[in-house]
Protein backbone atom coordinates (compact mmCIF):
# COMPACT_ATOMS: atom_id res chain seq x y z
CA UNK A 1 0.00 0.00 0.00
CA UNK A 2 1.39 3.40 -0.89
CA UNK A 3 1.02 5.09 2.47
CA UNK A 4 2.89 7.78 4.30
CA UNK A 5 2.57 8.74 7.93
CA UNK A 6 2.08 12.15 9.49
CA UNK A 7 4.53 14.51 7.79
CA UNK A 8 6.21 15.89 10.90
CA UNK A 9 9.92 15.51 10.19
CA UNK A 10 9.91 17.62 7.04
CA UNK A 11 9.85 20.82 9.13
CA UNK A 12 12.76 22.55 10.79
CA UNK A 13 12.76 23.06 14.55
CA UNK A 14 12.03 26.75 14.05
CA UNK A 15 9.07 26.04 11.79
CA UNK A 16 7.69 23.50 14.23
CA UNK A 17 8.01 25.92 17.12
CA UNK A 18 6.16 28.57 15.13
CA UNK A 19 3.41 26.14 14.18
CA UNK A 20 2.88 24.95 17.73
CA UNK A 21 3.23 28.31 19.46
CA UNK A 22 1.95 31.02 17.10
CA UNK A 23 -0.91 30.47 17.56
CA UNK A 24 -1.57 27.20 19.40
CA UNK A 25 -4.35 25.97 17.09
CA UNK A 26 -4.58 22.16 16.90
CA UNK A 27 -6.61 22.08 13.67
CA UNK A 28 -4.02 24.19 11.85
CA UNK A 29 -1.20 22.08 13.23
CA UNK A 30 -2.95 18.94 12.00
CA UNK A 31 -3.58 20.34 8.53
CA UNK A 32 0.01 21.58 8.10
CA UNK A 33 1.77 18.55 9.54
CA UNK A 34 -0.32 15.48 8.93
CA UNK A 35 -2.51 15.56 5.84
CA UNK A 36 -1.28 14.73 2.34
CA UNK A 37 -4.37 14.04 0.19
CA UNK A 38 -3.31 12.61 -3.18
CA UNK A 39 -4.73 13.56 -6.55
CA UNK A 40 -7.98 11.50 -6.65
CA UNK A 41 -7.58 8.10 -8.32
CA UNK A 42 -11.29 7.50 -8.84
CA UNK A 43 -14.61 9.15 -9.54
CA UNK A 44 -18.12 8.29 -8.42
CA UNK A 45 -21.01 8.98 -10.75
CA UNK A 46 -24.60 9.36 -9.62
CA UNK A 47 -27.23 7.39 -11.60
CA UNK A 48 -28.22 10.40 -13.71
CA UNK A 49 -24.57 10.94 -14.67
CA UNK A 50 -23.80 7.37 -15.66
CA UNK A 51 -25.50 7.24 -19.05
CA UNK A 52 -23.93 10.52 -20.13
CA UNK A 53 -20.46 9.42 -19.03
CA UNK A 54 -20.76 5.80 -20.17
CA UNK A 55 -18.95 6.06 -23.48
CA UNK A 56 -16.06 8.09 -22.10
CA UNK A 57 -15.69 5.94 -18.99
CA UNK A 58 -15.35 2.79 -21.07
CA UNK A 59 -12.03 4.04 -22.34
CA UNK A 60 -10.72 5.83 -19.29
CA UNK A 61 -11.51 3.65 -16.29
CA UNK A 62 -13.31 0.59 -15.00
CA UNK A 63 -16.94 1.05 -13.93
CA UNK A 64 -18.92 -1.08 -11.56
CA UNK A 65 -22.23 -2.51 -12.65
CA UNK A 66 -24.10 -2.53 -9.38
CA UNK A 67 -25.49 -0.07 -6.87
CA UNK A 68 -26.96 3.36 -7.32
CA UNK A 69 -23.58 4.96 -7.93
CA UNK A 70 -20.85 3.95 -10.36
CA UNK A 71 -17.18 3.68 -9.43
CA UNK A 72 -14.59 4.59 -12.07
CA UNK A 73 -10.93 3.91 -11.33
CA UNK A 74 -8.04 5.68 -13.00
CA UNK A 75 -4.85 3.86 -13.98
CA UNK A 76 -3.18 5.26 -10.88
CA UNK A 77 -5.52 3.20 -8.73
CA UNK A 78 -3.55 0.11 -9.81
CA UNK A 79 -6.59 -2.18 -9.88
CA UNK A 80 -5.45 -5.82 -9.52
CA UNK A 81 -8.63 -7.79 -10.05
CA UNK A 82 -11.34 -8.46 -12.63
CA UNK A 83 -14.72 -6.89 -13.29
CA UNK A 84 -16.32 -9.58 -11.13
CA UNK A 85 -14.51 -8.35 -8.02
CA UNK A 86 -15.17 -4.74 -8.91
CA UNK A 87 -18.89 -5.47 -9.13
CA UNK A 88 -18.74 -6.45 -5.44
CA UNK A 89 -17.55 -2.94 -4.51
CA UNK A 90 -20.37 -0.56 -3.65
CA UNK A 91 -19.78 3.19 -3.42
CA UNK A 92 -22.08 5.91 -2.18
CA UNK A 93 -22.08 9.29 -0.47
CA UNK A 94 -22.90 10.10 3.13
CA UNK A 95 -22.96 13.45 4.93
CA UNK A 96 -21.00 14.39 8.05
CA UNK A 97 -22.16 16.51 10.99
CA UNK A 98 -19.88 19.24 9.64
CA UNK A 99 -21.80 19.16 6.34
CA UNK A 100 -19.09 17.54 4.24
CA UNK A 101 -19.93 14.98 1.59
CA UNK A 102 -18.25 11.69 2.50
CA UNK A 103 -17.19 9.13 -0.10
CA UNK A 104 -17.87 5.62 1.25
CA UNK A 105 -17.03 2.13 -0.01
CA UNK A 106 -18.37 -1.29 0.99
CA UNK A 107 -16.42 -4.34 -0.21
CA UNK A 108 -18.24 -7.66 0.05
CA UNK A 109 -15.31 -9.99 0.55
CA UNK A 110 -17.01 -12.59 2.74
CA UNK A 111 -20.84 -12.34 2.65
CA UNK A 112 -21.26 -15.10 5.27
CA UNK A 113 -18.80 -13.54 7.71
CA UNK A 114 -19.93 -12.20 11.05
CA UNK A 115 -17.49 -9.29 11.01
CA UNK A 116 -17.02 -6.13 9.00
CA UNK A 117 -13.88 -4.00 9.25
CA UNK A 118 -14.47 -0.26 9.45
CA UNK A 119 -11.14 0.66 7.92
CA UNK A 120 -9.59 4.12 8.37
CA UNK A 121 -6.72 4.21 5.90
CA UNK A 122 -3.35 5.93 6.12
CA UNK A 123 -2.14 9.17 4.66
CA UNK A 124 -1.40 9.99 1.00
CA UNK A 125 -3.88 7.39 -0.34
CA UNK A 126 -7.56 7.33 -1.25
CA UNK A 127 -10.23 4.65 -1.72
CA UNK A 128 -9.26 4.10 -5.35
CA UNK A 129 -5.75 3.07 -4.32
CA UNK A 130 -6.98 1.03 -1.35
CA UNK A 131 -9.81 -1.02 -2.86
CA UNK A 132 -7.55 -3.76 -4.28
CA UNK A 133 -5.91 -4.12 -0.88
CA UNK A 134 -9.33 -4.30 0.81
CA UNK A 135 -10.39 -7.19 -1.42
CA UNK A 136 -7.18 -9.09 -0.76
CA UNK A 137 -7.27 -8.46 2.98
CA UNK A 138 -10.96 -9.18 3.48
CA UNK A 139 -10.89 -12.41 1.49
CA UNK A 140 -7.89 -13.68 3.46
CA UNK A 141 -9.18 -12.87 6.94
CA UNK A 142 -12.84 -13.61 6.10
CA UNK A 143 -14.26 -10.15 6.73
CA UNK A 144 -16.20 -7.60 4.72
CA UNK A 145 -14.58 -4.17 4.56
CA UNK A 146 -16.23 -0.76 4.86
CA UNK A 147 -14.08 2.31 4.31
CA UNK A 148 -14.33 6.01 3.61
CA UNK A 149 -12.22 8.93 2.44
CA UNK A 150 -11.44 11.73 4.88
CA UNK A 151 -12.71 15.22 4.11
CA UNK A 152 -10.59 16.58 1.27
CA UNK A 153 -9.52 13.10 0.10
CA UNK A 154 -10.83 11.33 -3.00
CA UNK A 155 -14.42 12.41 -3.71
CA UNK A 156 -15.03 13.66 -0.17
CA UNK A 157 -15.64 17.39 0.07
CA UNK A 158 -14.21 19.88 2.56
CA UNK A 159 -10.67 20.15 3.87
CA UNK A 160 -8.65 17.81 6.05
CA UNK A 161 -8.67 18.78 9.73
CA UNK A 162 -8.69 17.09 13.09
CA UNK A 163 -12.32 18.00 13.76
CA UNK A 164 -13.34 16.75 10.33
CA UNK A 165 -11.45 13.51 10.96
CA UNK A 166 -13.67 12.73 13.94
CA UNK A 167 -16.86 13.79 12.12
CA UNK A 168 -15.85 11.64 9.14
CA UNK A 169 -15.57 8.40 11.11
CA UNK A 170 -18.80 9.18 12.99
CA UNK A 171 -20.63 9.46 9.65
CA UNK A 172 -18.99 6.24 8.41
CA UNK A 173 -20.01 4.40 11.60
CA UNK A 174 -23.60 5.56 11.24
CA UNK A 175 -23.70 4.65 7.53
CA UNK A 176 -22.39 1.15 8.23
CA UNK A 177 -24.97 0.64 10.95
CA UNK A 178 -28.01 2.10 9.19
CA UNK A 179 -27.40 1.33 5.50
CA UNK A 180 -26.09 -2.21 6.02
CA UNK A 181 -27.60 -3.04 9.40
CA UNK A 182 -24.27 -4.07 10.95
CA UNK A 183 -24.47 -4.00 14.73
CA UNK A 184 -21.59 -2.75 16.92
CA UNK A 185 -20.75 -6.24 18.17
CA UNK A 186 -19.99 -7.21 14.56
CA UNK A 187 -17.81 -4.19 13.71
CA UNK A 188 -14.03 -4.29 14.00
CA UNK A 189 -12.46 -0.83 13.89
CA UNK A 190 -9.20 -0.89 11.94
CA UNK A 191 -6.98 2.21 11.83
CA UNK A 192 -3.67 2.57 10.05
CA UNK A 193 -1.20 5.38 10.84
CA UNK A 194 -3.19 8.65 10.77
CA UNK A 195 -6.29 6.43 10.59
CA UNK A 196 -5.64 5.27 14.15
CA UNK A 197 -6.55 8.79 15.33
CA UNK A 198 -10.27 8.68 14.40
CA UNK A 199 -10.34 4.96 15.23
CA UNK A 200 -9.25 5.53 18.83
CA UNK A 201 -11.57 8.50 19.17
CA UNK A 202 -14.59 6.49 18.04
CA UNK A 203 -13.62 3.43 20.07
CA UNK A 204 -13.35 5.60 23.19
CA UNK A 205 -17.02 6.53 22.75
CA UNK A 206 -18.60 3.34 21.37
CA UNK A 207 -18.03 -0.30 22.21
CA UNK A 208 -17.48 -2.61 19.25
CA UNK A 209 -16.27 -6.15 18.56
CA UNK A 210 -12.59 -5.17 18.52
CA UNK A 211 -10.05 -2.53 17.56
CA UNK A 212 -6.92 -2.96 15.44
CA UNK A 213 -4.30 -0.20 15.60
CA UNK A 214 -1.73 -0.46 12.80
CA UNK A 215 1.29 1.80 13.38
CA UNK A 216 -0.51 4.12 15.83
CA UNK A 217 0.74 7.47 17.07
CA UNK A 218 0.42 8.78 20.62
CA UNK A 219 -0.10 12.40 19.52
CA UNK A 220 1.12 14.85 16.93
CA UNK A 221 3.51 16.65 19.24
CA UNK A 222 5.08 13.37 20.36
CA UNK A 223 5.84 12.48 16.74
CA UNK A 224 7.42 15.87 16.09
CA UNK A 225 9.23 16.01 19.44
CA UNK A 226 9.93 12.45 20.71
CA UNK A 227 10.94 13.64 24.17
CA UNK A 228 7.47 15.05 24.90
CA UNK A 229 6.11 13.41 28.04
CA UNK A 230 2.72 15.08 28.50
CA UNK A 231 -0.16 16.34 26.40
CA UNK A 232 -0.32 20.10 25.96
CA UNK A 233 -3.54 21.96 25.20
CA UNK A 234 -2.36 22.70 21.66
CA UNK A 235 -1.35 19.13 20.82
CA UNK A 236 -3.13 17.46 17.91
CA UNK A 237 -4.40 13.87 17.78
CA UNK A 238 -4.05 13.04 21.52
CA UNK A 239 -4.81 9.33 21.13
CA UNK A 240 -2.62 8.43 24.10
CA UNK A 241 -5.13 10.17 26.39
CA UNK A 242 -8.13 8.43 24.82
CA UNK A 243 -6.91 4.84 24.56
CA UNK A 244 -7.54 4.14 28.26
CA UNK A 245 -11.27 4.71 27.59
CA UNK A 246 -11.44 1.97 24.95
CA UNK A 247 -13.27 -1.01 26.44
CA UNK A 248 -13.13 -3.29 23.38
CA UNK A 249 -10.27 -5.78 22.78
CA UNK A 250 -7.35 -4.01 21.09
CA UNK A 251 -4.68 -5.51 18.84
CA UNK A 252 -1.69 -3.22 18.29
CA UNK A 253 0.59 -3.79 15.28
CA UNK A 254 3.86 -1.90 14.78
CA UNK A 255 7.15 -2.32 12.95
CA UNK A 256 10.25 -2.13 15.11
CA UNK A 257 12.09 -0.05 12.48
CA UNK A 258 9.27 2.39 11.72
CA UNK A 259 10.92 5.51 10.32
CA UNK A 260 7.80 7.69 10.44
CA UNK A 261 6.08 6.83 13.73
CA UNK A 262 8.62 5.38 16.11
CA UNK A 263 8.01 1.93 17.55
CA UNK A 264 7.78 3.53 21.02
CA UNK A 265 4.36 4.93 20.04
CA UNK A 266 2.90 1.48 19.43
CA UNK A 267 4.42 0.20 22.65
CA UNK A 268 3.00 3.07 24.71
CA UNK A 269 -0.46 2.68 23.17
CA UNK A 270 -0.39 -1.05 23.90
CA UNK A 271 0.59 -0.45 27.52
CA UNK A 272 -2.33 1.98 28.02
CA UNK A 273 -5.00 -0.35 26.59
CA UNK A 274 -7.28 -1.81 29.29
CA UNK A 275 -8.09 -4.86 27.12
CA UNK A 276 -5.02 -5.22 24.95
CA UNK A 277 -4.44 -8.64 23.41
CA UNK A 278 -1.02 -10.02 22.44
CA UNK A 279 0.46 -7.37 20.12
CA UNK A 280 2.30 -7.92 16.85
CA UNK A 281 5.74 -6.35 16.83
CA UNK A 282 7.15 -6.95 13.35
CA UNK A 283 10.90 -7.17 13.68
CA UNK A 284 12.67 -5.13 11.01
CA UNK A 285 9.49 -3.71 9.47
CA UNK A 286 9.14 -0.02 8.67
CA UNK A 287 6.05 2.15 8.30
CA UNK A 288 4.86 1.01 4.88
CA UNK A 289 5.81 -2.66 4.59
CA UNK A 290 4.23 -4.50 7.52
CA UNK A 291 1.69 -6.11 5.16
CA UNK A 292 4.54 -7.86 3.34
CA UNK A 293 5.45 -9.93 6.40
CA UNK A 294 3.76 -13.32 6.79
CA UNK A 295 3.04 -12.79 10.48
CA UNK A 296 0.77 -9.84 9.63
CA UNK A 297 -1.99 -11.99 8.10
CA UNK A 298 -1.32 -14.83 10.51
CA UNK A 299 -1.89 -12.59 13.54
CA UNK A 300 -5.04 -11.04 12.06
CA UNK A 301 -6.50 -14.48 11.29
CA UNK A 302 -5.69 -15.73 14.78
CA UNK A 303 -7.23 -12.66 16.39
CA UNK A 304 -10.45 -12.65 14.37
CA UNK A 305 -11.03 -16.39 13.98
CA UNK A 306 -9.94 -17.65 17.39
CA UNK A 307 -9.85 -14.77 19.89
CA UNK A 308 -13.20 -13.16 19.01
CA UNK A 309 -16.65 -14.81 19.07
CA UNK A 310 -17.59 -16.22 15.67
CA UNK A 311 -21.05 -17.59 16.27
Amino acid sequence: MPEQGPRMNGFSLGELCWLFCCPPCPSRIAAKLAFLPPEPTYTVLQPDQQQEAGAAAAGSGTPTGTGSCSLHLSERADWQYSQRELDAVEVFFSRTSRDNRLGCMFVRCAPASRYTLLFSHGNAVDLGQMCSFYIGLGSRINCNVFSYDYSGYGVSSGKPSEKNLYADIDAAWQALRTRYGVSPENIILYGQSIGTVPTVDLASRYECAAVILHSPLMSGLRVAFPDTRKTYCFDAFPSIDKISKVTSPVLVIHGTEDEVIDFSHGLAMYERCPRAVEPLWVEGAGHNDIELYAQYLERLKQFISHELPNS
